[in-house]
C-alpha cells in the first residue's frame, strides 16, 4: 500500500527553481570577473603547485576579455538573488517552515548517523520529519552563506562607499577571498546535492516539483517520524456521594 506525503509548498518550490539559475549566472558571471585577477593558487616557493583555473581552462570555456560583461550580468543578478533570499526567508518565518530547517541539538549527532549511513557502515537510516540533520545543516549553511555572499559582494564591488563594511570583513583582500571561498562552498554542495538528489531517485526529485512524493508505507528508505498526538486532559468525573441526615 502506497500513501501520498506532502513534503514542499509551493512558495519553497518556486524560490528553489528560481534561485537555481539565478545562482548558475553568478557563478557564470563570476568567473568572468575573476578571469581578469585570478591570484589564488597553491604555491611551494616559486613553484605553483594548485592553480584553481589555468590558461587552458579559461579559453575553453571562452571566459577571457569579458569583465565588463561578467560585472554587468553579476550586478543585475545580484538583485534578484538578494530579493529571492529575502522573501524566502520571510517566507520561512512567517509560515512556519523554520523548524524544518534549523539544526537543533540533535542534529549533529544525526548528520554523522546519516553519513554513516550513506557510506554504508550503518544499516538502517535514522528517522527523521521532513529534513535529517545533515540536511538541515547543510540548507541552514546554505542560508547564511547567501547572507555571505551579498555581504562580501558589496565590500568588494564598493569599497569606498562601503568602506565600514569592507573594514569589518577584514579588508579589501580578505573580503574578496571570503567572497571566492563561498563561490567554492556553493559549487561543492551543487555536486553533492545533484548526487543525493540521484541517490534519492525520482520520487524525492518529484516532490521539488509537484510538491509531494509516493512513497511505500514502512519503507526504511523514509523512516519518517510522525508528530505526537495531542491529548486532550480528561476532566476527573466527580464521586457519587451518598446525602446523609443531620
Amino acid at each position: 500500500m502506497k500513501r501520498i506525503v506532502h513534503k514542499h509548498p509551493l512558495a519553497i518550490r518556486w524560490f528553489h527553481w528560481i534561485n537555481f539559475p539565478v545562482l548558475f549566472v553568478m557563478i557564470w558571471s563570476g568567473l568572468l570577473i575573476y578571469w581578469a585577477y585570478d591570484p589564488y593558487k597553491i604555491t611551494i616557493g616559486s613553484y605553483t603547485l594548485v592553480s584553481f583555473f589555468p590558461n587552458g581552462f579559461y579559453k575553453f570555456l571562452g571566459v577571457p576579455r569579458r569583465l565588463a560583461e561578467g560585472m554587468a550580468w553579476h550586478w543585475v543578478f545580484m538583485w534578484l538573488f538578494m530579493l529571492n533570499g529575502l522573501a524566502y526567508v520571510i517566507y520561512t518565518f512567517a509560515s512556519g517552515e523554520w523548524r524544518h530547517l534549523v539544526p537543533n541539538r540533535n542534529s549533529f549527532r544525526e548528520a554523522i548517523q546519516v553519513t554513516l549511513y550513506d557510506l554504508g557502515l550503518r544499516k538502517t537510516q535514522p528517522p527523521f520529519v521532513k529534513y535529517n540533520g545533515a540536511q538541515k545543516i547543510a540548507y541552514f549553511s546554505i542560508m547564511l552563506m547567501g547572507v555571505g555572499s551579498i555581504l562580501t559582494g558589496f565590500a568588494i564591488y564598493k569599497p569606498t562607499q562601503f568602506s565600514w563594511l569592507t573594514s569589518l570583513l577584514g579588508g579589501y583582500k580578505a573580503a574578496r577571498l571570503e567572497h571566492f571561498v563561498l563561490t567554492v562552498g556553493y559549487v561543492l554542495f551543487f555536486f553533492v546535492h545533484i548526487g543525493q538528489v540521484i541517490r534519492a531517485g525520482w520520487n524525492n526529485f518529484q516532490s521539488m516539483v509537484t510538491g509531494f512524493e509516493v512513497i511505500k508505507r514502512n519503507d526504511p528508505e523514509h523512516p519518517s517520524v510522525a508528530p505526537e498526538p495531542i491529548s486532550e486532559p480528561v476532566e476527573p468525573t466527580p464521586t457519587p456521594t451518598t446525602p446523609t441526615l443531620a
